[in-house]
């Protein structure tokens, strides 16, 4: 499963292990019992949620391939319970591949030149950076010291080992207004997957235990 996000970044979920049933077993097992059947599983699911019982959700585990300019994923990064194994700008050479925003990002602004114009501006940058890289690389300098010049809108690519408690925790921060514009369109292609993977998970998130504002709004 891979949504687009972004002019050029997406996220793929790769693997997963466990789904509703996972918490359900695991709590169960404190009273040494098992599944009983859909509606009181069900049940259980949103109990869990409603009371804040969310140790059963950490046996629901997300693998996502990622591609995000670099000033997103060090926001990202700051969410630390996963494990993250990112692209090497050391040990490969990295692509031209930028986040250009659209002049409509720039609406609602108090700016002193057109959209238009700060994208061309943004755009230029970039090409003469990205010309310095390649010069400092055909000069030799190593591949370490050449990317210094490149901007955070470069995009990267990395892996997100996470589970399902600390995704809904992503989703509480980052799919969330109060979060910057472009994490949120990639919380909100999380949300989307997570949705369709964990069902009754996202319902119970959804109704009882998320902070932010976003999800609430798309599924009105």
């Amino acid at each position: 499963m891979k949504l687009p996000v972004l002019d050029k970044g997406f996220v793929e979920l790769i693997d997963m292990m466990g789904n509703d049933l996972s918490a359900v077993r695991a709590a169960r097992v404190s009273f040494n019992m098992e599944l009983k059947d859909e509606k009181r599983d069900k049940h259980l699911v949103e109990y869990l949620m409603k009371h804040g019982h969310e140790s059963p959700f950490e046996h629901i585990v997300f693998t996502f391939h990622v591609k995000a300019p670099i000033f997103v994923t060090r926001q990202w990064f700051r969410h630390r319970i996963a494990s993250y194994n990112e692209l090497s700008g050391r040990y490969s050479k990295l692509s031209y591949e930028f986040y250009i925003p659209s002049s409509k990002r720039f609406e609602g602004y108090d700016i002193k030149v057109s959209p238009e114009e700060i994208v061309r501006k943004i755009s230029g940058i970039v090409d003469k950076a990205y010309k310095m890289y390649t010069e400092l690389l055909e000069e030799g300098v190593p591949r370490e010291v050449a990317r210094i010049v490149l901007p955070l809108n470069l995009y990267t690519r990395f892996y997100w080992t996470v589970n399902a408690r600390s995704l809904m925790n992503f989703l509480n921060l980052r799919a969330d207004s109060h979060a910057q514009w472009e994490i949120q369109q990639y919380a909100l292609a999380i949300a989307k997957i997570f949705e369709k993977k964990c069902p009754w998970t996202f319902e119970a998130f959804l109704k009882h235990a998320y902070k932010g504002d976003l999800l609430r709004e798309v599924r009105t």
